[in-house]
């Protein structure tokens, strides 16, 4: 247009513009007069169906199909003609591709996990060994005999960001606590076997919201050298994507070789294919685990690092290492009362229990402090008050293993009867209903005679009175030969006197 106010514009101007292009100069020539005409040299809009912030939320509603919402939108024209004409269910489809985007498609009808699913994430840079550990809990997808019950177990690890290298491993039959936290952390530290020579201090810690990573233990373990936890934001495992990984890695690895693996293929019916495989033992998991955590650091090669293991990465790093001393392993993530006790004839007195030693031999009358592992009571761990390490001290008056299997036991057992009079219970209270095929009042199913209801009404108010008065014995009848008593003003009758009366 500007070679045409200036009476500079040809036919040859006109071709060359439509080869490079693409086009016809038919077609450019056309879009020279419009310009002529109007003025305007942008491509000719053309009114069209968009996503508005309505459809948006049909779509959330039906789940993300538009079918379900083209429905919606010719049921509202029907109902009030003033609104505009619905478009086609293919002009929907269209506008849907055009205006979001797959994650919000994706978003729309599955949530915001599938959403996140297809955002960029950037990648931290490249660092030396030990500037950044991260550390996590995963629930094993395994079913492992623990006694005499099939339970999932939970791991706790740490790894070094720069080389992959697991650090310390922790394995608990339940939810873990500080204590876990703190054993995976004790192994991190150390530079024995079976991880060394990897340990150290990190710089820091990256962990998720846990109470456990954030409890004052832990805190307090880490505080005192200088190593800072970062709590990440919840929900948000892009922002410790190297535990992460390894988290999958463990799962697409191992887990899903062992037996009772819960996410097994599964047949018709969803059984499968051997509903009574054998369980590993909560040992024989455990070594099957440290042997691929060994394996891992040793001969796995993750593409990150360029076809060397985790470990020769961490020992070609030059990055000086900041040693713990053994001393102060010793007292790592225990707990201290901060109360000074004196070792008697009888042990050490802690919670009202006494803990004895061979080392106490002779060391009666000493004053110590005792520290303890958050949630172990068999052993605690004994030092001078000016912070030498003494030793260990066991529990004195521990029952035998007998005896403690005797005890879990009968917790089962009652455990076992509490919960089946509680699905008796809640078989008693669900009510069930008619099956309807049009819009009406449910109605309740089940006859229940008048005779039934008395007697369920009796039963109820009898419990009830015991549960109220705890003490409560009911009238028995008066056993023979007892005398029943007189009521005052009248005269004893023969059948109430006798020799045992008298």
């Amino acid at each position: 247009m500007s070679l045409d106010q200036h009476g500079e514009l040809t036919s040859a101007h006109v071709r060359l513009v439509a080869q490079a292009l693409g086009r016809s100069e038919r077609a450019v020539w056309r879009w020279v007069a419009r310009a002529r005409a109007t003025g305007e040299v942008d491509a000719a809009s053309r009114a069209r169906f968009t996503v508005t912030p309505e459809i948006r939320r049909l779509l959330v509603l039906w789940g993300g199909n538009a079918s379900a919402v083209h429905r919606e939108l010719q049921q509202r024209a029907l109902a009030d003609p003033r609104l505009p004409a619905v478009p086609s269910l293919a002009t929907i489809h269209r506008a849907l591709r055009r205006d979001l985007t797959p994650g919000d498609r994706a978003g729309i009808a599955h949530g915001e996990a599938a959403r996140r699913a297809f955002d960029v994430f950037g990648k931290r840079p490249a660092e030396h060994r030990n500037a950044a550990w991260e550390g996590d809990h995963k629930c094993v997808p395994v079913r492992v005999w623990v006694e005499d019950d099939l339970v999932q177990p939970w791991v706790t690890w740490f790894i070094d960001c720069a080389t992959k290298v697991i650090m310390g491993v922790a394995v608990t039959p339940h939810a873990p606590s500080a204590d876990a936290v703190l054993a995976a952390l004790r192994m991190a530290l150390d530079r024995a076997e079976p991880f060394g020579p990897a340990g150290g201090l990190p710089g820091l810690v990256r962990v998720d919201r846990g109470k456990e990573f954030l409890c004052t233990a832990v805190a307090s373990a880490l505080g005192a050298f200088a190593v800072p936890v970062v709590d990440l934001p919840a929900y948000s495992p892009h922002l410790k994507g190297t535990i992460e990984a390894l988290n999958g890695a463990a799962e697409k690895m191992l887990f899903v070789s062992m037996p009772r693996y819960v996410h097994r293929q599964r047949l018709t019916g969803g059984r499968t294919a051997d509903p009574d495989e054998p369980a590993l033992t909560f040992e024989t998991f455990m070594e099957l685990l440290m042997k691929w955590v060994h394996w891992w650091n040793t001969e796995h090669q993750p593409k990150a690092l360029g076809g060397g293991t985790p470990m020769e990465a961490w020992q070609s790093d030059p990055t000086p290492l900041h040693d713990v001393p053994t001393e102060r392993l010793a007292s790592f993530g225990l707990e201290d009362d901060g109360r000074a006790r004196t070792i008697t004839t009888q042990g050490v007195r802690w919670r009202n229990r006494h803990y004895i030693a061979p080392w106490m031999v002779g060391q009666a009358g000493v004053r110590v402090a005792v520290r303890h592992l958050p949630h172990h009571d068999t052993s605690i761990e004994v030092f001078g008050l000016d912070g030498v390490y003494l030793g260990t001290a066991v529990l004195a008056e521990a029952a035998s293993e007998e005896q403690i299997r005797k005890v879990r036991k009968a917790r089962t057992a009652k455990a076992r009867r509490l919960r089946a009079d509680m699905k008796a219970a809640a078989r008693l209270r669900r009510e069930r209903f008619k099956a309807v095929t049009t819009p009406s009042p449910p109605q309740r199913l089940g006859a229940l005679t008048e005779a039934e209801a008395e007697a369920e009404l009796s039963e109820s108010a009898a419990t009830d009175l015991r549960r109220a008065n705890p003490g409560y014995i009911p009238h028995q009848p008066v056993p023979d030969g007892w005398a029943r008593p007189i009521p005052p003003g009248s005269a004893p009758s023969e059948a109430n006197i006798s020799e045992e009366n008298v």
